[in-house]
């Protein structure tokens, strides 16, 4: 334990003093959370609209109005033209156009089915799809208003994040994906630096065993990832008000695995790398940005090729967030949790033998 302890103070003592890593393993972190926190959002609001009212009666009227009165919609023009709105679209000044057309008042005064154009720009599939179902439903109760009598009604109630903020759904993700990305990094760099300082022949002759070397140049690392993981808490929680239903000490604690993991995978990409440029473009593009694509964080799982939806269960990001999605939101323990967390030890205990594997054919 003392050499280790050494080692350790070693590891530490070398992040002191680099003058460059210190702000970004305190800042980065914090001004990350903060932009991506404003960033990762599917909230669409103020889609701007351009509308065409041939009808020009009091229903049409009424229908624009509804669209004006919320929050979903900003009325930019109104045209007389139907064939008005299609350059418009093309020139980017309006995401919807909708035409009300002629008859559109006698046909609901007979109990007619009637119809409302909407065009879309689809360049944006995004802001489309969601401008397009805000549009649909305010139609739907735009119906219910006009009509006297209405039999069964929806009376819909949200769980968990009433208000739909989506802030609250992706948070959660950033802070993970950020967790991910320093503690990787850092971990990457553990042996390459060494080669390139010229004290990797140093460690060679010291007593320590493989497995106390890795020890020694895994802990400190795990010991910055809770130190921001500390520091971005209180912006979670505070700063964007998410809330946290469940157990902030079970949070902490489930965030070994995912620690360990992302230090795993790390270290095996400093024992597969010869310089430090190495090291950081293999942990980039070959085990972050898949690990982000495919942990459901921007993009929901049921929604892959069932191939690619096989290959998220070798992905520690996608349980980590659907733990803290748990925590934070659902205020969910251990007994609906526990699937998550297996999975996560699985992948360390993988993940980890391999690097240990690897780190001994570089000692050779």
């Amino acid at each position: 334990m003392g050499q280790l302890r050494v080692l350790f103070w070693k590891e530490v003592l070398q992040l002191r003093r680099d003058p460059k890593i210190l702000p970004i393993l305190l800042l980065a972190p914090i001004v990350q959370l903060i932009i991506l926190g404003y960033a990762a959002t599917t909230d669409i609001k103020r889609v701007e609209l351009g509308v065409c009212d041939l009808d020009r009666t009091t229903f049409s009227r009424s229908l624009v109005q509804r669209f004006t009165a919320s929050q979903y919609f900003s009325l930019v023009t109104e045209v007389p033209d139907q064939r008005a709105l299609e350059p418009l679209l093309a020139q980017g000044k309006i995401r919807i156009g909708l035409t009300i057309p002629r008859g559109f008042a006698a046909q609901r005064i007979n109990g007619e089915p009637t119809t409302v154009q909407s065009l879309v720009d689809g360049s944006d599939a995004t802001s489309a799809t969601v401008g397009l179902a805000y549009a649909q439903r305010l139609l739907a109760l735009q119906d219910l208003a006009w009509q006297e009598a209405v039999g069964v009604q929806l009376r819909p109630k949200v769980l968990y994040n009433p208000d739909l903020v989506s802030r609250n759904f992706m948070v959660p993700g950033v802070l993970a994906m950020i967790i991910m990305v320093t503690t990787m990094m850092l971990a990457a760099m553990a042996l390459v630096r060494e080669r390139e300082q010229g004290s990797w022949e140093q460690l060679l002759v010291t007593p320590l065993s493989p497995r106390q070397l890795l020890l020694g140049k895994l802990l400190p690392y795990a010991a910055v990832g809770f130190g921001e993981i500390l520091l971005a808490l209180p912006l979670v929680l505070f700063y964007f008000r998410v809330p946290v239903r469940g157990s902030l000490a079970l949070l902490l604690l489930l965030c070994v695995p995912f620690v360990l993991a992302t230090l795993g995978l790390g270290f095996l990409v400093s024992t597969l790398s010869q310089t430090q440029q190495q090291a950081m473009m293999l942990a980039a593009f070959v085990f972050m940005v898949p690990q982000i694509y495919l942990s459901g964080f921007i993009f929901p799982i049921e929604n892959m090729p069932r191939l690619y939806q096989l290959l998220t269960y070798a992905v520690p990001l996608r349980y980590f967030v659907t733990v803290l999605r748990g925590v934070f939101l659902r205020g969910v323990g251990l007994e609906v949790l526990w699937p998550y967390v297996s999975a996560l030890l699985v992948l360390d205990a993988l993940i980890l033998a391999a690097a240990r594997v690897r780190f001994r054919r570089t000692l050779a």
